[in-house]
């Protein structure tokens, strides 16, 4: 188990009060910033004064008073020195990968990521001569196989989305760090419960709409990472941050900072709720694949890199073989036994569910799901904590009867 204490680590940091001594952060809408002395300004814009050095703010999509609490928040959380929030995972993604790569480079990726994740590497950045290879995250020894003198990057989900292949990250940090590689790992799936930057990876990615924020009623995204690393995002001549200007809007960041202090409650019990659910169908003898059963494949390595107390997440896959009977088995669920609602994105209360491969992975085409081993009938279910458990239990039990699952 790991030993890092993300909720004692937001608790150490320095607490961030309104400006007339309220108990939570004032919201700063404003867009610019002035400054009482005029030869004030060149010094920032030559990045010699800014929030961290004399407390100077220049305008808002360079930085901002309440998106960066949420960025110290957020970095002591992740485990990293600094963090940048922007307005979605995917500009946190491409921001970072823009950042660290440029016209010949070359990534190895992992095969089993998000199909926007996907379409970037695949689609997107042969356009600006930026080459992808994907392997297998299962085993750790196909990424030094696809390595080149090119490579720059080692990109991979903790847990891989959607069939929960877990990576070994620290193997893959001392692989590429022999090799003066960095190691960028999108932690969506699992905040609070494995934190990377203590493994070894160099940037953490996360999706702020899911697990972090927690209801589902807005869009961001954070880059963890060095000081070093943080700053050149936001150079005013090279920051892809600064220059692409995927902003925050502070409102946005207000709303996620007051869902941090209840994150670590909220992943025990989608942790607890899936787990049991997870042990019942696979009693049942339903096609159920969990992190946390002992019968997954990398259930060990998961064990491993957790911090204790959190669980194995509350994400799980139900393999109905074809998308027809993925279909009647979601109809099943939500119209039926009230069970959760077909929809994408995770991390909400309510239990949400999709049918991957022709939804959240289309992007990545039919021959590359069948190598990544997903299933056309592979329903990922993010797990929510509403509703008594027992009712949810035999809610989902109905449904696998059904139609014939069990």
């Amino acid at each position: 188990m790991g030993t890092y204490n993300p909720e004692q680590a937001m608790c150490n940091i320095r607490r961030e009060f309104g400006e007339h001594g309220g108990v939570v952060p004032s919201i700063s809408r404003s867009s610019t910033f002035t400054v009482m002395d005029p030869a004030v300004m060149p010094e920032i814009f030559e990045g010699h004064l800014g929030p961290e050095q004399g407390g100077c703010f220049l305008y808002s999509r360079h930085f901002n008073p309440t998106v960066n609490v949420l960025a110290r928040y957020l970095a002591a959380m992740v485990g990293t020195e600094s963090a940048i929030c922007t307005s979605s995972g995917m500009s946190a993604i491409s921001c970072t990968l823009l950042q660290l790569c440029q016209k010949g480079d070359h990534i190895v990726a992992s095969d089993t990521i998000y199909g926007g994740t996907h379409a970037l590497f695949n689609d997107l950045f042969p356009r600006m001569g930026i080459t992808t290879t994907f392997v297998d995250p299962s085993d750790s020894d196909n990424f030094e196989k696809a390595r080149t003198g090119k490579t720059k990057v080692f990109y991979t989900e903790t847990m891989g989305n959607p069939t929960l292949k877990i990576s070994d990250i620290p193997t893959l940090a001392d692989t590429a760090h022999q090799n003066d590689i960095r190691l960028v790992v999108d932690n969506t799936f699992t905040p609070m419960m494995v934190t990377p930057a203590k493994l070894g990876a160099d940037v953490v990615v996360n999706s702020l709409t899911k697990f972090i924020n927690g209801a589902s009623d807005m869009i961001a995204g954070a880059v963890c990472g060095s000081k070093e690393f943080i700053h050149q995002l936001m150079d005013l001549h090279t920051g892809c941050v600064m220059l692409l200007g995927p902003t925050l809007d502070p409102r946005v960041a207000f709303d996620v900072i007051q869902r941090l202090p209840h994150l670590g409650i909220r992943m025990r019990e989608h942790s607890r709720r899936a787990q049991a659910i997870a042990e019942r169908l696979q009693e049942r003898g339903a096609p159920v694949c969990y992190p946390g059963l002992p019968g997954h494949p990398q259930h060990d390595r998961l064990t491993a890199m957790l911090n204790e107390g959190y669980g194995y997440g509350g994400m799980m896959t139900i393999d109905c073989k074809t998308r027809d009977k993925a279909e009647a088995l979601m109809n099943e669920l939500q119209n039926r036994q009230r069970f959760g609602l077909i929809a994408v994105s995770l991390g909400y209360f309510d239990t949400l569910m999709s049918c991957s491969g022709s939804s959240t992975s289309s992007e990545i085409s039919m021959q590359e799901q069948e190598q990544m081993g997903l299933s056309p009938g592979l329903i990922r279910l993010a797990i929510g904590y509403t509703g008594d458990l027992k009712d949810r239990i035999l809610q989902i039990e109905k449904a696998v009867e059904a139609v014939g699952l069990v």
